[in-house]
């Protein structure tokens, strides 16, 4: 069946690296996309998410959300033959209050 193909998906972090590419079956949730990929951050490289609240997935221009399965979220299945589907990962800045010597997102400049 079409609606059962796996989804080939590679993570591109930040500095450009990959996680992946792994397979995933389209009911695969963005939440337990993002568990996997704590799970398999580098560990040599700086500002690793903490949880999967401090992660982002962007495919297609289009921010996924974490209660939403990877057919939901409109991932393209089979668009590709053969082909990688690559989301990019985005890390949310540590944010904390002024005493601790962390800024605010809202206290950086534009």
């Amino acid at each position: 069946m079409a609606g059962e193909e796996m989804i080939e998906i590679k993570f591109r972090l930040f500095d450009g690296t990959d996680l992946g590419p792994n397979k995933y079956h389209p009911a695969t949730t963005v939440e337990s996309l993002k568990e996997i990929i704590l799970t398999q951050w580098p560990q040599d490289k700086e500002n690793a998410p903490k949880t999967i609240n401090d992660v982002k997935l962007i495919n297609a221009g289009r921010i996924l959300e974490n209660n939403k399965t990877l057919a939901e979220s409109r991932v393209s299945v089979g668009e590709l033959p053969g082909g990688v589907i690559t989301m990019h990962v985005v890390v949310r800045p540590p944010v904390s209050d002024k005493n601790n010597g962390i800024m605010f997102l809202s206290d950086l400049a534009c």
